[in-house]
């Protein structure tokens, strides 16, 4: 009775192994490249996926966004300075086919792409733009990167510079050149305010020049500026025209001589 039961089991595992072997269940984010005797046949998922056994193959492949860190990188910037710089490159799977069938191993591929395309591309900028225009630097990587693995299957969303180091010398070399540049614009933003001082008292002058009314005006508010001040004694000029506006008529013709009229001395040796 047992020696009967050997067969049965033995059938019953093999048709377990055939079933497991045959039925694979692929997620969302997963895609099963389907090879029949070594054949492409298709692309299945997500869900269940029937395979023939010993017959078909399947390789999976996920389509999720994938975060590849770019090892620093030794460039020879454009004007002959020496930096690493790492980047971080966000990836993914659009065509499983042509992931699997047209290159080996896309991870190894795309991050070896990515190095030698990050130092061919930094090396043409200046260090001011490494450090400076980054967005475009960004952008030229993505695209170049984009273009190269189209043909497996790849689209690389986004690329960003992560780090750009630098030597201690050329840290010093940029804080000097940093601080001309602010001592520059300093001097600049002092020129300019007083050329427009100089416009401001040019208007000024000829403002007060047309009317001396308002010359007065301006004096009498210097004397209350002056007065504010904790002085003493205070010596100021006193201009004639500004006490002819003080003098009656009578004082103010007094000294002058009346057309017609001799002088005293004159009038006295007449009468004699």
């Amino acid at each position: 009775m047992t020696l009967a039961l050997v067969p049965l089991v033995a059938i019953v595992f093999l048709v377990l192994v055939v079933v497991l072997t045959s039925i694979r269940i692929l997620r969302e984010y997963e895609r099963g490249v389907v090879f029949t005797l070594g054949r492409f046949s298709g692309v299945k998922g997500p869900g269940l996926v029937v395979l023939v056994p010993f017959v078909q193959q399947l390789v999976r492949v996920q389509l999720r966004t994938i975060v590849l860190d770019v090892p620093a990188q030794d460039v020879i910037s454009r004007d002959n300075v020496s930096v690493k710089v790492n980047a971080v490159l966000y990836f993914r799977v659009i065509e499983p086919d042509k992931a699997v069938i047209q290159v080996e191993d896309y991870m190894a591929a795309t991050s070896q792409l990515a190095q030698t395309t990050l130092r061919s591309v930094l090396g043409k900028h200046d260090l001011d733009d490494m450090l400076a225009e980054r967005d475009k630097l960004n952008a030229d990587l993505q695209e170049i990167l984009d273009n190269q693995t189209d043909a497996w299957g790849i689209k690389v969303a986004n690329v960003e510079i992560k780090r750009v180091d630098i030597d201690d010398s050329m840290v010093r070399a940029i804080a000097r050149q940093a601080e001309a540049e602010r001592n520059r614009r300093a001097r600049i933003i002092n020129a300019e305010g007083e050329q427009q001082a100089a416009e401001r008292l040019v208007e000024a002058a000829t403002t007060l020049a047309k009317l001396p009314q308002a010359m007065q005006l301006r004096y009498l508010s210097t004397l209350y500026d002056i007065a504010g001040d904790k002085n003493s004694t205070i010596v100021f000029p006193m201009p004639v025209e500004f006490l002819r506006g003080f003098l009656g008529p009578a004082d103010h013709d007094a000294g002058t001589p009346q057309p017609g009229a001799s002088p005293p001395g004159q009038a006295a040796s007449a009468g004699r």
